[in-house]
């Protein structure tokens, strides 16, 4: 038999039918249908394509909200300040165009991969996950949102209509380094992103660091961001270490041991730290 398959065109419609069964959510496909080559999709299928409003990028005066369809392309293509180069250059390394032109934001972040390209950037810039259900909105910190690999804090009830990116002041910036086997078209061995802002004299007010593929979920280094606050934004690399790495839980897979990733994750770190020192 053929699965039931519909297309709400709106969020108060999509809600009220998650309240009533067990869904596969489909927004650009790209992580949906790879999982079924070769057999039926056995869970009803709720389309978000033609749900108005949720693509798109929106600046106010609290921040920038991401809509959860809004694709990667739309990412890269958005006029955004420096404080999201991180997320841009993430962008830009999801897949090949098609699937940038395709997958979205919040399919990345629902997917919870410990390798997902988008995650570490979106951690770094201190993101808040949306969702919304019959029983009303709640908004939870990217951090708390992901629960290990492919696990998340949606519950089968919940859409997820965005993501909310706090403002920060003028000169905030940031940075998104991967390392992998090759330079296109890889999982990562490992990856950092390191949102800063600095104040008139070069001194950090803010900062976000964050790592993906060496955890079961990418993990911020909340240690290493208390320390980096009140430096000087020309001596940050110089500060870290090995010390700095200790939440990370990285395995040896065939990709990379542990040791190595350890290694590879603070140069990267050190080399973003320097990136953001002029």
């Amino acid at each position: 038999m053929i699965p039931r398959f519909e297309r709400p065109e709106s969020v108060a419609e999509a809600a009220q039918l998650l309240a009533g069964g067990d869904w596969a959510l489909l927004a650009g496909g790209t992580d949906l249908y790879p999982a079924h080559v070769g057999r039926q999709i056995a869970r009803p299928v709720l389309d978000l394509s033609r749900i108005g409003g949720l693509r798109g990028i929106h600046e106010s005066d609290a921040g920038w909200a991401i809509g959860a369809t809004t694709t990667w392309t739309d990412v890269m293509r958005a006029g955004l300040p420096p404080l999201f180069d991180a997320l841009k250059a993430a962008a830009r390394e999801v897949g090949g165009v098609q699937i940038q032109n395709a997958g979205t934001v919040a399919g990345n972040v629902c997917n919870a991969s410990p390798a997902a390209d988008g995650i570490a950037a979106l951690l770094a810039l201190d993101a808040d996950v949306e969702l919304h259900s019959v029983a009303g909105v709640r908004r939870v910190a990217l951090a708390q949102f992901l629960l290990g690999a492919r696990r998340t804090a949606r519950r089968d009830d919940e859409l997820v209509v965005g993501l909310h990116i706090p403002r920060r002041g003028p000169r905030a910036r940031s940075v998104f380094r991967k390392l992998g086997g090759r330079r296109y078209l890889v999982i990562s061995i490992t990856m950092v992103a390191v949102a800063l802002d600095v104040d008139a004299a070069g001194h950090v007010t803010n900062a976000g660091v964050a790592v993906g593929s060496c955890s079961a979920v990418a993990r911020r280094l909340a240690p290493l961001e208390r320390r980096l606050l009140g430096a000087h934004r020309s001596r940050l690399a110089d500060g870290v270490d090995a010390v700095d790495l200790a939440g990370l839980a990285p395995i040896d897979d065939v990709r990379a041991s542990a040791a190595y990733r350890l290694d590879a994750t603070l140069t990267l770190l050190r080399r973003a730290l320097a990136d953001l020192a002029t």
